[in-house]
């Protein structure tokens, strides 16, 4: 599909450089880079902080860390796990 952009003149200058150096074009530069920008912020948007709600008083049983999931694997398999404490 075909389309205008405006670039500023240093930075289309730069691009044009990049894409002799690289024998490619200017526009599979601009293509990639914005493939590149839209990868980086699906991936920012994954690691997002998530907040877990606890109920009642005590939180997280002792031993519990929701960071590690071989431990907490570990814990939920075990016959005397947090639920059967």
């Amino acid at each position: 599909m075909r389309t205008t952009i405006n670039l500023p003149e240093e930075l289309l200058a730069q691009i044009k450089k990049l894409a002799a150096a690289s024998r490619s074009t200017v526009t599979a530069l601009i293509e990639d880079a914005l493939r590149e920008a839209l990868a980086k912020r699906r991936r920012k948007r994954r690691h997002e902080r998530v907040d877990l709600r606890t109920y009642g008083k005590q939180g997280l049983l002792p031993g519990v860390d929701v960071d590690d999931t071989a431990s907490l694997l570990d814990l939920m398999e075990s016959p005397v796990g947090p639920a059967r404490r």
